[in-house]
């Protein structure tokens, strides 16, 4: 059974690893936009910014799969899901993360639905913009939060 939650801390942490470089890659493009003046760039800037919540969402889909035993299903799921995330289930975990984080994730939820939505060339630099803007502090805080989890996990 702890073979189970270990491994499910090293999958969060490898996933942490991934998201990381996402956020690079994301300021990177967004700086090279602004220099170059090519609006091609701001497309990496848009993949990368949906990379970094679907791999915080494979994070959370496997929390909710391994530890809680359900998923939410439906057309309003990835809302759903991050909500679970910050609840706390007795005798089974505390919340993943706090309510703050989870509010500030949502602009990242709602925009990686953007991402998947719209055609690329009318993507929307003012839209990005506070997402890359912002994207550090949100990080440090959810790498802060789900290394307290993991610790958790090891610790079960």
């Amino acid at each position: 059974m702890i073979n189970k939650y270990l491994t499910l801390s090293a999958r969060i942490k490898q996933e942490l690893s991934e998201i990381n470089l996402s956020i690079e890659r994301a300021k990177k493009a967004w700086e090279k936009a602004h220099i170059q003046s090519d609006s091609l760039f701001l497309d990496s800037v848009a993949l990368n910014l949906h990379d970094f919540y679907g791999g915080l969402e494979r994070i959370f889909e496997l929390i909710a799969e391994s530890l809680d035993g359900v998923k939410p299903v439906g057309a309003n799921w990835h809302q759903e899901l991050l909500r679970q995330i910050t609840v706390e289930i007795p005798k089974i975990r505390p919340a993943v993360i706090d309510v703050d984080l989870r509010k500030e994730l949502d602009d990242y939820r709602a925009f990686r639905h953007i991402v998947r939505n719209v055609y690329a060339h009318n993507f929307l630099p003012e839209k990005m913009k506070p997402l890359v803007e912002k994207i550090d502090d949100i990080y440090s805080k959810l790498k802060e939060q789900l290394e307290k989890f993991c610790n958790f996990l090891e610790n079960i």
